[in-house]
């Protein structure tokens, strides 16, 4: 498979999920007005934050590593050792659960049952849900790495869907079960995503005359079983080592990201993870197709070093413009926001304080988001380690800084702490960009910089909705919230048309990417 058709597919990838993240919002938003109605708050705030937050934990500790060293595997590798190691995910997620429910039931606060009846049925059905997951992480990876968008886009939308049909249906005539609704629906959400992906292998490998089923390394689904190999090994030890050095990384980053998953969930991460996620994902497994990790970029081939440079050229720009928007446009909106959303309760305090704080973390996080991809997909496993070591140390300092600034600013001085945090990761990762293309005629981060004409739009634009922001915002009335809304639509359309006429390559990008996104799309 050449470059530049991974290229379209993890375009292809980035746009299915960018559409499955609008989705889930909107969903999400929907179902939680109308469980409002039926169960208390209390209910609802423990389910999305202490019971989603042991979930994706568990997920996110049992099974990010393993992806990031399974997906940049070769295509020449034993498949056997590769799924033998993705189905050490599951008994390593039911440690995590068992370890991570104590912690929920005896460390944590139990919520009055008076109020939250269930709770502990809540934390071991979730944490069951978690461990049901990762019963398909084989497929889930046999499928990424076969770009298989259809089936992610399918499997997860009527996961979604029919979770949220049953929980509605739940809440509006068994309101008495509580808890149990929640953990019902959210074991049934995992159990049917992980069904999807097992009933689609198992007619793709039943159909011999399926073209995607000759390209397969597998030919039938006792092949994704764990198995002894041909070689005797049961693992690949490189990819075993690089997914511990990767285990570490996660762990580091779950404990100095931690601290902000409460903020992470209101307005201000909304844009961040519906556009920079999916993005970050695809890409990560484009980058891990088409480079080879820990080789240096001259001794590559060259065409494919082009593609990942250029790609990640436009990437950069398409981080830096978002993120530049978010900080610019969300400091002088943020009080609105906050208004519309939870009238002066959220707007008059520091809520506006913390979410244009916020904003700044949200430009860094798109850069950090777009460089990282590239970095861990290049690394070698020794690189990875000393990038391990410098978070170790890094650690100490984020809490010391963390601490004084909070003591200095509040709240906002923890925003700020991060900003600290993930500033030093961009510096680690642009550095090592710099290193790798360092020998070749690529300069991919030339898409950290902006012509002076955008510059100049950006800061026009952030100075005329600041003095809109004074003077119509946010006790005038209806109609200067509409006057200062329609300032802004006139700053944004002004600095989106001052990009379109400066950013040629990025749009060229843009157009080439959907253009092949829709050919590809009739196709299949």
């Amino acid at each position: 498979m050449g470059s530049q058709e991974v290229l379209g597919q993890a375009a292809r990838l980035a746009s299915s999920g960018l559409l499955l993240q609008v989705l889930f919002r909107l969903i999400t938003f929907v179902l939680n007005a109308f469980i409002l109605r039926f169960l208390s708050k209390e209910i609802v705030g423990i389910v999305n934050v202490r019971l989603t937050l042991l979930y994706s934990t568990t997920i996110f500790l049992a099974r990010e590593a393993f992806r990031r060293a399974c997906l940049s595997g070769g295509a020449q590798r034993d498949w056997s050792q590769t799924f033998n190691l993705l189905w050490l995910t599951v008994p390593l997620g039911v440690f995590w659960s068992l370890l991570l429910g104590w912690v929920w039931l005896h460390l944590l606060e139990v919520p009055d049952p008076n109020v939250v009846s269930h709770y502990g049925t809540g934390v071991v059905v979730f944490g069951l849900s978690a461990v049901v997951e990762l019963l398909g992480e084989p497929f889930w990876v046999l499928a990424q790495t076969q770009m298989f968008v259809k089936l992610k886009v399918i499997a997860e939308s009527l996961s979604v869907i029919l979770k949220s049909v049953l929980t509605a249906f739940l809440v509006l005539w068994l309101p008495h079960w509580g808890l149990y609704i929640f953990s019902l629906a959210q074991l049934f959400y995992t159990a049917l995503l992980v069904l999807c992906y097992v009933t689609y292998f198992t007619k793709l490998l039943g159909s011999s005359e399926s073209t995607k089923q000759r390209a397969l390394p597998v030919s039938r689904m006792t092949d994704l079983l764990p198995s002894i190999t041909r070689s005797g090994a049961f693992v690949n030890w490189k990819e075993a080592k690089l997914t511990w050095s990767f285990f570490k990384q996660s762990f580091l980053k779950q404990i100095l990201t931690e601290g902000v998953y409460d903020i992470v969930n209101n307005l201000g991460s909304l844009v961040a993870r519906l556009i920079f996620q999916p993005i970050e994902e695809s890409f990560y497994i484009f980058f891990a197709k088409v480079l080879e990790r820990g080789k240096d970029a001259t001794l590559q081939k060259q065409e494919d070093v082009a593609v990942a440079a250029a790609v990640l050229e436009s990437l950069l720009k398409l981080a830096l413009l978002a993120g530049l928007t978010i900080t610019i446009f969300g400091f002088a909106y943020s009080q609105l926001a906050l208004d519309i959303y939870g009238g002066a309760m959220l707007s008059s305090g520091s809520g506006p304080v913390l979410l244009r704080s916020y904003c700044l973390y949200v430009l860094l996080l798109a850069i950090n988001g777009v460089t990282e991809c590239f970095t861990f997909a290049a690394m070698s496993k020794e690189e990875v380690d000393r990038y391990n070591f410098t978070m170790l140390a890094l650690s100490s300092s984020f809490l010391v800084l963390s601490y004084l600034l909070t003591q200095w600013c509040g709240s906002v001085g923890f925003i700020l702490a991060n900003c600290f945090n993930m500033g030093i990761r961009i510096t680690q990762s642009l550095c090592f960009i710099h290193r790798y293309y360092r020998k070749s005629p690529h300069r991919p981060l030339a898409g950290l910089y902006l012509s002076p004409a955008l510059l100049g739009a950006f800061v026009l634009s952030g100075g005329i909705t600041g003095v809109s922001e004074v003077f119509l915002c946010c006790e005038q009335g209806w109609l200067a919230r509409l006057a200062h809304v329609a300032v802004g639509a006139f700053c944004l359309g002004m600095t989106f048309g001052t990009a379109f006429l400066t950013e040629t390559k990025l749009i060229h990008f843009v157009r080439t990417q959907l253009r092949v996104s829709r050919l590809a799309d009739k196709t299949s």
